[in-house]
C-alpha cells in the first residue's frame, strides 16, 4: 500500500492560473455544449414515433350499405340544404402509411360537386363521397 505524502503539492497549490495569451478564454454557454447530450441518430425517435403510430384498415361497404348511403345523400340533396344539419363520418387516408382514420365532422351542406364526387360543407370542409361511411341528420 502505498501513502502519499500531505505536503506533496504545496509548492504549486497557490501558484497563479495561466492565463493564455494566444487563445481567449471559452465563454460558458460554450464550455457547457461540450457536456451537453449528443444525439449520434438524428430523426431516429421521429422514426419511432412514426411507427408507433397506429392507423386504422379501411372497411369497404358492402352494396346494401352503398345503397343506403346514396338514398340517404339524395334525400339531403332535395331542398334547401342550407337549412340541413349533418353528421358525416368518413375515412381519412394516411398520408405516410397504410390504413388512416374514420373522422366525424358536423355542419350544412353547401354543395355536392358531382364532377369531383365531393361534398363541401359549410365551414369548407372537402369530403370525398367515395371515403364517406355514415350520414345523419342532427
Amino acid at each position: 500500500m502505498m501513502f502519499y505524502d500531505d505536503h506533496a503539492y504545496d509548492d504549486i497549490l497557490n501558484m497563479p492560473h495561466h492565463i493564455s495569451a494566444k487563445h481567449p478564454r471559452m465563454d460558458f454557454l460554450d464550455r457547457a455544449a461540450q457536456f451537453s447530450p449528443f444525439a449520434a441518430l438524428t430523426g431516429y425517435d421521429a422514426a419511432i414515433e412514426e411507427t408507433a403510430r397506429l392507423t386504422e384498415e379501411k372497411v369497404e361497404l358492402d352494396e346494401d350499405r352503398l345503397k343506403i348511403l346514396d338514398r340517404k345523400l339524395s334525400e339531403l340533396m332535395e331542398g334547401d340544404l342550407a337549412k340541413k344539419k349533418v353528421s358525416i363520418t368518413y375515412f381519412v387516408p394516411d398520408e405516410k402509411k397504410k390504413g388512416g382514420k374514420y373522422v366525424t365532422v358536423s355542419g350544412n351542406i353547401k354543395k355536392l360537386d358531382k364532377n369531383s364526387r365531393q361534398l363541401i360543407l359549410d365551414d369548407d370542409t372537402i369530403i370525398p363521397v367515395g371515403e364517406v361511411t355514415d350520414i345523419f341528420e342532427g
